[in-house]
């Protein structure tokens, strides 16, 4: 199908201004529609509509995020969050309950459109035009969160860096270094603990008081719905908890116990979970975002051709489709966005010469991947799959890419760390998802809470799911640990789905070894064709994955990766 089919939408639209957005809108609403053929136009060409706005809104995000500290470029993103959302969501969901009524006339039964009507007929019954202001106000507390998170610099050895820049000397084979890196860092963070903690307590009543007036008893089982889980419900949450509890937690543990035992530590402190545990140099796979966009597309030209032609074609101008370099001002994290309407993606991160930032980079192209491999598809809905696959898009590249990083590490030694790194960090990555989990539960079924009971179960988690180290006189950076999640604040419940993907990845990667890496690649890039056409059990099916994230599918992952680690060279 061609890459356009609507020519409803002016070319030139201002989509961030709701003055040209409106007439449009209010169009689409007052269309007759009398057909199937009708009723496929006005999809179209509402879908058209949305990819506009959407766009407009991503590129005033990107904007932000990249410059935090540009008061102009921060008035203009909430100016936007004023003037747009508010009176764009009731419009939207006046469409959403006209979609529900013609495609219960034209479209019953149309097995192309199930998911699409589905999706649809929740939001429909979730939206509440008294939420609409909440919103805007936990959107503009999320900004709050970035702008001091981007605002925060340390001096160390005589400089001022970033935080993420600190994270090279917490990799020194210097124990001292690592320690005074480590505190510097938890010191700078502690300065802004209460107003993170103001932020947050904002959020938590802003949203339960969405749910209560959507009609539920507590913001997780509002938000488990409004992100259309219909697939898994939050026992099936408690359930991976419970597996990565009893699998994947003795493993992290063994690790650090190896870790302990080989640097001659004794306790074995936080600033010694990043250090080579042989007190190697740190990775060193780049120069600059420059460098590393260079030597990630010469890693997919090895790959696969399809996937490298796709990443080639988003240049190497870091000013076009990618922000890489950590700076003073800019938002924590990293994120692929994609600009809906140019079909255009963009790779956000920080990155500091780690080895963690060549991670980022393939993961983040995998979510690129996904968006292009899906972008001819005329319904924006299916250019956007469910989070728990579109993670599977991404995690997959973590993993599939590493018989080519040579092209980071001319060094075998060193290319060898690397992907030893990545399988155990693969399941270590669990445990924290686990605990970030379920402190969301528990947040959000206690609205009430207090900081101090909030720290204290925080507490609790760090025992169940984190490692075995000495927090001895670190009592107040451990209990504030979670605040560096930025999940936490503006993707409430955003977090399972990097768990459940994670299996999908791995399996995909074990199907890779078992059989053949074009097999697992192929259908790997079918089922992100499919974008969100289908629902999650049939697009892990189509990826050769079963949708199943309980003892049974993680105790098996977990024996696989240790064979898989015990081939690879010290």
């Amino acid at each position: 199908m061609p890459a356009t089919q609507s020519d409803f939408v002016p070319a030139d639209i201002n989509a961030a201004k709701w003055s040209e957005l409106e007439p449009l809108y209010k169009a689409l609403l007052e269309r007759p529609v009398d057909s199937f053929e009708d009723f496929e136009r006005w999809l179209i060409d509402r879908s058209e509509l949305d990819a506009a706005s959407s766009e407009a809104r991503a590129r005033l995000y990107i904007r932000m995020t990249c410059h935090t500290g540009d008061e102009a470029i921060s008035d203009a993103w909430s100016a936007y969050l004023d003037e747009v959302p508010p009176r764009l969501k009731p419009v939207a969901a006046k469409l959403d309950r006209r979609h529900v009524e013609l495609a219960e006339r034209f479209a019953s039964g149309n097995e192309r459109y199930m998911v699409l009507n589905r999706r649809t007929r929740n939001d429909v019954e979730l939206f509440r035009e008294e939420n609409v202001p909440l919103e805007t106000e936990i959107e503009k507390l999320d900004q709050q969160y970035d702008k001091l998170c981007g605002a925060m610099m340390v001096e160390f050895d005589g400089e001022t860096r970033t935080l993420a820049q600190m994270g090279r000397f917490m990799q020194s084979a210097d124990r001292d270094v690592r320690e005074r890196s480590w505190r510097t860092v938890a010191e700078r963070r502690l300065q802004d603990k209460d107003a993170v903690d103001d932020i947050l307590d904002k959020m938590i009543e802003l949203r339960h008081r969405c749910a209560k007036n959507a009609g539920f008893e507590n913001f997780r089982d509002y938000q488990h719905r409004r992100f259309g889980r219909f697939d898994y419900a939050p026992k099936d949450c408690f359930a991976f908890h419970d597996a990565i509890e009893k699998h994947v937690v003795p493993f992290m543990r063994e690790l650090d116990a190896r870790r302990k035992k080989n640097l001659g530590v004794d306790p074995l402190r936080p600033w010694d979970l990043t250090v080579d545990e042989h007190a190697r140099p740190p990775l060193d796979p780049f120069k600059n975002g420059q460098d590393l966009v260079e030597r990630t597309r010469r890693v997919f030209d090895r790959l696969d051709p399809e996937l490298a032609d796709l990443f080639r074609s988003m240049g190497d101008d870091m000013g076009d489709c990618f922000d890489l370099d950590s700076r003073q001002g800019k938002a924590s994290g990293g994120y692929q966005y994609m600009r809906d309407r140019a079909r255009s993606p963009f790779i956000f991160m920080n990155a500091a010469g780690l080895h963690r930032d060549v991670e980022t980079m393939v993961h983040e192209a995998g979510h690129a991947f996904h968006s292009f491999l899906c972008r001819n598809d005329p319904i924006l809905a299916y250019r956007h799959s469910d989070i728990e696959f579109a993670e599977v898009a991404s995690m997959t590249q973590e993993l599939m890419t590493m018989p080519f990083w040579d092209e980071y590490y001319a060094d075998a030694g060193d290319a060898n760390r690397a992907r030893t790194e990545q399988m155990e960090g693969s399941l270590v990555l669990l445990c924290w998802i686990a605990t970030i989990d379920a402190f969301q539960h528990w947040m959000y079924l206690n609205p009430k809470h207090t900081r101090d009971e909030r720290r204290a179960y925080w507490l609790e988690l760090d025992e169940r799911f984190g490692h075995s180290v000495s927090w001895e006189g670190l009592d107040e950076e451990r209990e504030n640990l979670w605040q560096r999640q930025g999940h936490l604040f503006g993707h409430a419940f955003y977090y399972i789905e990097y768990g459940i993907a994670q299996l999908g990845a791995l399996g995909i990667w074990l199907n890779a070894l078992r059989h053949t890496p074009e097999r697992a690649l192929a259908d790997y890039k079918k089922a992100l064709t499919l974008g969100g056409s289908r629902p999650l059990p049939e697009l892990f099916e189509a990826a050769g994955v079963p949708f199943d994230f309980g003892e049974a599918t993680v105790g098996l992952l977990v024996e696989a990766v240790r064979a898989e680690l015990a081939k690879v060279p010290a």
